[in-house]
């Protein structure tokens, strides 16, 4: 049968435990010892014979220093442990505890959960710590300074982090909090409480301490909140927050808490690299838009060799030549065939009797001739002789002689009043045109057709210019001023037919055309009279259009309304009488003109194909220039105007 036996383990303290123990001789009986004067308890080494240890029927705890506590429910327990220095410092808490029917285990776990302590297994050692919880008081802790007084840190904060109790375990893993918050407070003094519940030994480093150039602030962080996390998670998640990390020494196992260091910047490197198809200076331009901002990488274009020069990291390298080997590819190429067809028509009709030059052109004069004349003085005059009665002949000259010469135009009307001989000629008579008259009964018609068959093979997304043109003047007169003559400069526009395609190669062998044709001629002429002066300039008509069109490879694609017309009539008549019915046709002119072109264009897109391009063999630059005899024969010294050299020529 079982009895009870009381064993009293004190200090001048009450401590008294009341285990069951077996016994086969069937006697029973009890020993009960209070305040006796025992030795402090001793743990043992002995193997725990079950988890928690034997079940006490009553644990009676009257205040007793809580070390003393701890040691002796651990030795019942069979636990290894170490106590925190801070707990047995100064005057360690009184206990006082009554439980029944708990292991001693439990019993620990009971008093430090009352006086806010922890039990944390080193799974190192096996020794389990005893540590104060984190809403302890830790004394301060002093970090020194070079060349300076020690400088101390007051972490007697009051209490802002809420634990619960770490769950009862014999394993020596870190435990793991359900849930842990913590309010705002300074973010040294976060850290120090963390490291002292994961029990991380830790030093400040003095260039975070106030003052210092990579001080810490001491405002107060954010409340945090962490569920299912060890201490030290919970640590390495505020440090990684602020910028800071843990450098533990190998040496003293001790960590120092200072700034991360920054990361190390990746060495350059030198590389060219050759581009066989694309433009170097678009590829740097494309190349810059794709690496990062802040970059220390460079790219740099040699426009003579088409290579690009690249200063990079290894990975920016990797980068760009894998960018360059998918743009650095031979465009493909589209021929464009054309064909440009443009058809005038210009039928006329006149038919009628015009009377414009009888009843229009009608000239009257009055008289019968225009008379005209001239005078002619001779210097010296003429020569005249007489004879004198002596009979002797003298011949004189007159300073100047003058003669009249009259001519009248019979005929041609005119009418002359001549003060010494009245009315010359004598006769006058009216004079007027006959009748007359322009009989028109006639149609006329122009036809003209003009072929233009202009090919070209462009890239892809290029665009080829086809034309068909005539280069017009255009004279630009500069006015002259004082001192500076007038210019002029003549510069030239073209006319004609233009088309321009810009071909895209699609999915399926589809090109995609963006054609704009254009037709532009000379239409008319503009006259304008500016200060006093005419002048003249030309009125262009310029027909456009502008589409964007899908045709498959080698199919022909037709483009037309391109055209212009122009109809005019006009009418003569003598009044009344060409108004007469059947007999007014005889009084009347009707002419009627129209003016027609129109403009088709044919395009014809094919994708060409490597095959499609044949080579040329020659050896042409490897051979020798030989000498042309047209050259080399001057010819002989009978066909030669410079005389011959009969000596020895000296060459050259």
């Amino acid at each position: 049968m079982k009895t009870k036996m009381a064993i009293a383990v004190a200090a001048g303290f009450g401590i008294s435990v009341l285990l069951n123990l077996g016994q086969n001789d069937g006697a029973s009986g009890s020993q009960t010892a209070t305040n006796s004067a025992p030795a402090p308890v001793a743990v043992t080494n002995a193997a725990v014979p079950a988890p928690g240890g034997e079940v006490l029927p009553e644990v009676h705890i009257q205040d007793a220093p809580v070390d003393d506590v701890i040691r002796f429910l651990a030795a019942q327990g069979e636990l290894k442990i170490e106590i925190d220095p801070r707990i047995t410092s100064g005057s360690p808490p009184r206990v006082s505890v009554n439980l029944t029917n708990v292991t001693a285990q439990q019993a620990l776990e009971f008093v430090l959960k009352q006086e806010n302590l922890l039990l944390v297994p080193d799974p190192n050692t096996n020794i389990a710590r005893i540590t104060p919880g984190p809403s302890a008081e830790p004394p301060p802790i002093v970090l020194p300074q070079t060349n300076a007084p020690p400088v101390e840190i007051a972490t007697n904060v009051p209490p802002v982090v809420s634990v619960p109790s770490a769950p009862a375990t014999n394993t020596l893993t870190e435990p793991v909090v359900e849930s842990l918050t913590i309010a705002e407070m300074p973010v040294l003094d976060v850290v120090t409480m963390l490291a002292d519940a994961a029990k991380i030994d830790i030093i400040i480093d003095p260039r975070l301490l106030p003052g210092s150039t990579n001080a810490v602030s001491t405002n107060a962080m954010p409340a945090m909140k962490f569920y299912n996390k060890t201490y030290r998670q919970a640590l390495d998640a505020v440090l990684n927050n602020n910028d800071l990390v843990l450098l533990t020494d190998n040496k003293t196992q001790i960590a120092r808490v200072t700034k991360k260091p920054p990361p190390e910047q990746e060495p350059l490197y030198t590389q060219v690299v050759q581009l066989r198809y694309a433009n170097v200076t678009n590829m740097v331009t494309l190349i810059q838009t794709t690496l990062p901002v802040n970059t220390r990488s460079k790219v740099s274009a040699d426009g003579r060799t088409s290579k690009l020069v690249l200063l990079a990291t290894t990975r920016d390298i990797e980068a760009i030549t894998n960018l360059v080997s998918e743009i650095d590819k031979p465009s493909r190429q589209v021929l464009i065939e054309t064909r440009l067809i443009e058809t005038s028509i210009n039928p006329k009709s006149v038919k009628g009797i015009d009377w414009s030059g009888t009843l229009a052109n009608q000239n009257v004069s009055f008289g019968n001739g225009v008379t005209s004349g001239q005078t002619i003085t001779t210097t010296p005059g003429q020569s005249s002789t007489v004879t004198l009665p002596s009979g002797r002949t003298v011949t004189r000259t007159e300073a100047l002689s003058k003669r009249t010469d009259l001519t009248t135009l019979l005929g041609n009307g005119g009418f002359s009043a001549d003060t010494a001989r009245g009315f010359f000629p004598e006769t006058a008579f009216l004079n007027a045109d006959g009748v007359r008259a322009v009989m028109s009964f006639l149609n006329t018609e122009a036809d003209t057709r003009i072929l233009d068959s202009p090919r070209s093979v462009v890239a892809d997304n290029e665009t080829a210019r086809l034309s068909v043109t005539r280069a017009f003047p255009i004279f630009q007169v500069t006015p002259g001023a004082a001192n500076v003559p007038a210019g002029a400069q003549v510069t030239y526009t073209n006319l004609g037919t233009i088309l321009n395609v810009t071909p895209r190669i699609a999915a399926d062998s589809n090109v995609t055309l963006r054609l704009v044709p254009e037709v532009s001629n000379i239409e008319s002429v503009d006259h304008q009279v500016l200060n006093g002066q005419e002048n003249t300039a030309n009125i262009y008509a310029i027909r456009k259009a502008e589409t964007i069109v899908t045709v498959p490879s080698g199919n022909t694609l037709l483009l037309g309304g391109l055209a212009s017309e122009n109809t005019s009539k006009s009418y003569s008549k003598v009044p009344l009488l060409g108004d007469i019915p059947g007999i007014g046709l005889l009084f009347r002119r009707d002419t009627k003109d129209r003016q027609k072109s129109s403009l088709l264009i044919f395009v014809t897109p094919t994708i060409v194909r490597s095959e499609d391009f044949h080579p040329t063999v020659t050896d042409y630059l490897k051979q020798t220039p030989a000498k042309d005899p047209d050259v080399e024969d001057v010819g002989s010294a009978w066909d030669r105007g410079k005389p011959k050299s009969w000596g020895k020529q000296k060459e050259k």
